[in-house]
Formats: C-alpha cells, structure tokens, sequence
C-alpha cells in the first residue's frame, strides 16, 4: 500500500507547473518594459533616513537616463526607489515576494508593473535578468543574498558582466575591508582582479558617471 508521506512528496513534481507559471508571466512582463536598473536595500529603512532619501534622489536621475527601476516591491529603500521613479515619471516596477506577515506591495510602483512571487529564486533570476546595473543600498541579510549572487554570477561568466555599485562608504567599508584582507589576501579565496566586480560610491552622481561610461559602447539587453 502506497503511503501518505509517498503521495505528498510526489506532489513535488507538480511544483514545477507554479515555478514555471512564475518564470513565464515574469519574462513576459519584464521583456517589454525596455532596460532598467535593479535598486536594493533594507525594507527596514524609514523615510527620515538619509539613505531613503539618497535613494529618491538616485533613482530619479537613473530614470532621467531613460532607463526604468527595478525593486523588490517592498517597502522602506524599496519604495524609496519606486517613489523616486514615479515621481520622476519613469518605469517603477515592482517584483513582491509573497511573505506570510509582511510585505505588501507599495503605492509607488505602476498598476499595471507588480507582478507577486511564490519563489524568492525566480525572482532573483528576473532582477538578474532584466537589470543594466544592481544599485545596492544599506540592507540586510536578503540584500546581501542578492549582491553576493550577483557577484558570483558575473566571476562564473554565467552572466554577461553588468554594474554593481554599492553606496554608502560608512555601511559597506568593513564589509570590503574583510573580503579584501581576509577573504582575499589572507585566505587567497578570491582573486584581486576579482575585487573590481563591484565599485564602491557616495555620490548619486558617481552612479549616473559608471553607467553612462559602462553603456557607452555596449547595448542594452538581458544579461543572459
């Protein structure tokens, strides 16, 4: 006699159907929006915080390239983001993650531009995909998932090699510092050129400067 246990794990199979209708609805949506920039960050920052209000700042004048921006629909540096967006009358997308006690979507990002995620991987692959550049504010342990993904993605050659801009010096240095001292130099676990996958700024214009330089000669296009 076949076993419940048996029966409820092979409903695993049926998973991949969901996984799929995610990918498919997310590559369906994002191929016609044009290039945009993924900007990450704490959903924790509040709006008196200076970095909620750099990240407006930026993402207005990200949107004034002609390019849209990409967050994690969230609130705190993520709607900072798509508040800068909208304001700036650019592309605001946001890609929610379905939490079960947090997280609905914010009021910044256009109606017709959130699209809701079961699975925090397909999400990744859309912010990867469909990106011209990862901004990446302060922010926690999912924002460090996203960075370091992004990074490893690039140093495997699984992607073609975009942006990754970090801002804020008082927040990153010791992060830099122990990949560069320890994991780097004292471990020889990554390489030095390989610490030039990813640029450190403190300055919105800084942003704007590394994109235009890095897009001069090269198209815009999904990353794989």
């Amino acid at each position: 006699m076949v076993s419940e246990d048996w029966i409820e794990k092979s409903h695993d199979s049926w998973s991949v159907f969901k996984i799929m209708g995610e990918l498919v609805e997310g590559y369906e949506k994002l191929s016609q929006l044009g290039p945009c920039v993924s900007i990450f960050g704490s959903a924790r920052t509040k709006p008196d915080n200076k970095y909620y209000k750099k990240t407006i700042e930026i993402s207005e004048d990200i949107v004034k390239l002609g390019l849209g921006v990409i967050t994690g629909g969230g609130p705190g540096i993520m709607e900072a983001a798509n508040k800068g967006a909208q304001k700036a009358g650019g592309v605001s997308v946001g890609l929610n993650i379905d939490l079960p006690y947090e997280q609905t979507h914010n009021e910044f990002i256009d109606s017709d531009k959130v699209i809701d995620f079961d699975y925090f991987f397909v999400r990744k692959v859309m912010f990867v995909r469909y990106a011209q550049a990862f901004v990446v504010m302060p922010g926690g342990f999912g924002t460090l998932d996203e960075l370091f993904e992004a990074i490893t993605l690039i140093q495997t050659n699984k992607i073609e090699r975009f942006p990754v801009i970090l801002y804020g010096s008082d927040f990153w240095s010791g992060c830099i510092d122990w990949i560069k001292n320890t994991v780097c130099q004292k471990f020889n676990n990554v390489s030095t050129n390989e610490m030039f996958l990813f640029e450190l700024v403190d300055s919105k214009e800084e942003i704007i400067d590394i994109l235009k330089k890095f897009y001069d000669k090269k198209k815009f296009a999904p990353n794989f």
